[in-house]
């Protein structure tokens, strides 16, 4: 089988006009030519375009040429952007491509990545990948000046196609213009490709190959010239949706069963090439995945992700101060009560970019439910870019309430003001950052109990995050009554100060890759100087081999004064006092790549005024791709003065893909501390990228009886299923 059909492969499209500069050329379709998405690069017009190459390895030789070679191609007509890639490999047989689910992590895969930087700003981008088994996953390059995360929760609508052959693997990619934004009369993106060889552990790219660099880095990232144009539609997109289940809750309060059915729809529209509004009605998140179980064995909240694509979808620009925790606005609190979902009647979004500014809102309304009345929210935010790679920016939140026992004139207001500087050419080539953050919310009740500094966070932090030395240190305070009305705190009423320090040293020993040594101290007190914790954390020994797998031994040494007791388990009380004890633990992980990969951690020592041995077990099973195996096992044994107990939760868990557009997975979790097991299981058919059918099951069941179904263990707490069918249109 022809793959190929070019003249002049030796040939680069590499203008290198300094070493992280880089230029690749897309070049036009001619209007008699296609391209037929097989992933077989047997068109003639691939022959038009120069090829990308000459990549350098990040990993585990930095700077030196990757070993198997790569050839990306670029062409355009006025609806799309086709990209051509060969991945040459001097071994096809070890070419690995198990997964095969939309999004899914790759991280066992050999996997080839590519950002584009639309605006050409060095702060943004959208992100793709695929690998062997043409599995596709794309999401949106932002949350820090650096350009240092990807938000995975943005599903574009564009299409790929893999072949795998002697010559190792191959794609052909088509994204439609009307899938991103940009500005028209630009001819020029940012643009870069980053490489996996998973059996060897090799990442290389085109661009920005040093460890302190990297694709997530769009300042870093080299140019793709020639487009013009380009047509973006009149930017309408409309995704109506479908939605019929089934419902009981024989275990609830208020028992109740029935049908369900539902229309929504939502709507987005461009406003300028890169300001996007939506508007969502009758919003449903009947796809969702249910949350990961946990136990809670300390005196804090738990916080868990947000899992709803409407509030994960362009969440980036919310991202405020991320490393110092004081969380201004948190998603979960809308439409959500105890983890129960509440209707959303009405919402719009808008976000994007206008000139130098970043810019995201949010409204919405709730309808009312069991345990509140219906709620309006509000969450601005606003980022302006300043200097080469930081930004300086505010966020406001409004959260209108019956629950709040508030007249109509006394909402809750929440306003910060956040300060990001960035620089990637400290010292020549290494990572800087200083954070600053104010957040202040207003006094709810009224009674003028509290005062502004009571009501306010604030706090700094100077990072310094590079490959071979990483460190912090942070300063924050959150005032006795910190809690703002759409946020999440843990705790307040303190001051931390928290230095860190890691060492990661490359040594030249065979199968070792790196080295790590590290001590983190957390010093906290509470507004009035009075010591409540202090901790050091010292990681005695960490490695990561060559084959990819790694291993940490650490000890911690821990000083806390609790003010009142809490119960820590049913009729198990830790009493008011100070308490010292000392902890250690080792962790083992294996290579991810192989059919069967194992996560191991065991840890010890002093817990409060008695002992605590943790067990946790994670086997991930891979026989054939597409098909995936998983099982959790965590543990605690716990000894006090006032009682001993055990704790366990187990999670299992499986993925079948027919193939990237078809897939069924499903997760079972029990933990005998809340004694509910829960299914949750869902079918996905992505009928054509943008349109969707799902079927999905959930179930709760109580190990034990219910007060009205003496029948014995495990009955049914709820259950539901749901149908939901979508459908994009764009214009």
């Amino acid at each position: 089988m022809l793959h190929l059909v070019v003249s002049g492969t030796g040939a680069s499209a590499i203008a290198v006009k300094n070493e992280d500069e880089r230029v690749v050329r897309a070049e036009r379709l001619p209007d008699d030519r296609s391209i037929r998405l097989d992933g077989v690069l047997d068109e003639e017009a691939w022959g038009l375009a120069t090829p990308a190459t000459d990549f350098l390895q990040q990993e585990p030789r930095e700077g030196e040429r990757s070993t198997e070679r790569t050839l990306v191609r670029i062409l355009y007509d006025s609806q799309n952007l086709y990209i051509g890639v060969m991945l040459n490999d001097s071994d096809p047989s070890g070419v690995l491509g198990r997964q095969l689910q939309r999004d899914a992590g790759l991280g066992a895969d050999d996997r080839f990545m590519w950002i584009l930087d639309t605006f050409l700003d060095g702060r943004s981008g959208y992100f793709f990948e695929i690998n062997p088994a043409g599995l596709m996953g794309d999401g949106l390059v932002r949350g820090s000046p650096g350009g240092s995360s990807v938000n995975k929760s943005w599903d574009g609508i564009w299409d790929a196609r893999v072949t795998r052959g002697d010559h190792g693997w191959s794609a052909e990619i088509r994204i439609p213009f009307r899938t991103l934004n940009f500005d028209a009369n630009r001819d020029t993106w940012g643009i870069n490709f980053q490489r996996t060889v998973r059996r060897k552990q090799e990442e290389s790219l085109w661009s920005g190959h040093l460890r302190n660099q990297g694709l997530f880095r769009p300042i870093h990232a080299g140019q793709l010239t020639g487009l013009t144009g380009l047509s973006q539609g009149i930017g309408l997109e409309v995704k109506p949706y479908v939605v019929a289940g089934w419902e009981e809750a024989p275990g609830q309060a208020a028992e109740g069963s029935g049908r369900t059915a539902d229309l929504g729809m939502d709507a987005t529209y461009s406003i300028t090439p890169s300001l996007r509004a939506s508007v969502t009605v009758n919003t449903d998140f009947a796809e969702a995945e249910v949350d990961q179980r946990r136990v809670n064995l300390t005196r804090f909240p738990l916080v868990f992700p947000e899992r709803r694509d409407f509030f994960l979808e362009g969440s980036g620009v919310f991202a405020f101060a991320q490393s110092s925790g004081p969380t201004p606005f948190f998603s979960r609190r809308i439409g959500l009560v105890g983890g129960q979902p509440v209707p959303i009647r009405l919402g719009a979004r808008l976000g994007g970019s206008a000139g130098p500014y970043d810019l995201g809102f949010l409204q919405v309304r709730t309808g009312a439910h069991d345990t509140g009345p219906t709620e309006d929210f509000t969450v601005a935010r606003v980022r302006r870019n300043i200097l080469r790679q930081s930004t300086i920016g505010a966020i406001y939140t409004r959260r209108g309430s019956r629950a709040w026992e508030l007249t109509d004139a006394h909402d809750a207001h929440t306003v910060g003001v956040d300060l990001d500087l960035f620089t990637s050419t400290f010292r020549g080539d290494d990572n800087l950052q200083f954070e600053a953050f104010l957040v202040w919310h207003d006094d709810p009740i009224g009674d003028d109990r509290t005062t502004f500094a009571d009501r306010t966070a604030r706090g700094i932090r100077l990072n310094y995050p590079n490959d071979l030395v990483q460190a912090h240190v942070s300063v924050r305070e959150f005032g006795d009554s910190y809690a703002p009305p759409v946020g999440f705190v843990s705790r307040n009423g303190f001051r931390r100060i928290q230095p860190t320090i890691t060492l990661g040293p490359r040594p030249n020993w065979r199968g070792v890759r790196q080295l790590e040594m590290g001590v983190h101290v957390e010093h906290l007190t509470d507004l009035r100087g009075r010591l409540e914790t202090f901790n050091t954390t010292l990681t005695l020994f960490g490695a990561r081999l060559e084959s990819g797998d790694d291993g940490q031994l650490s000890v911690r040494s821990d000083f806390e004064r609790i003010d009142t007791d809490f119960e820590i388990q049913p009729g198990i009380v830790v009493p008011a006092g100070d308490y010292t004890f000392r902890t250690w633990s080792v962790a083992l992980t294996s290579a991810s790549q192989r059919p069967v990969s194992v996560d191991a951690q065991i840890g010890g020592g002093g817990f409060w005024s008695g002992e605590r041995f943790e067990t946790q077990l994670a086997v991930d099973v891979s026989p054939r791709p597409g098909l995936s195996v998983s099982a959790e096992w965590e543990r605690n044994d716990v000894q006090l003065p006032a009682g001993s107990f055990t704790t366990n939760l187990l999670r299992a868990g499986g993925g079948w893909q027919l193939n990237p557009w078809i897939s069924v997975n499903g997760t079972a979790q029990y933990d005998d501390v809340s004694r509910v097991l829960g299914f949750f299981a869902r079918f996905r058919w992505i009928v054509r990228p943008g349109s969707d059918l799902y079927l999905v099951y959930t179930q709760n069941l109580r190990d034990g009886p219910l007060s009205r179904d003496p029948r014995g263990n495990f009955s049914t707490l709820e259950r539901r299923t749901a149908t939901k069918l979508t459908y994009t249109h764009r214009f």
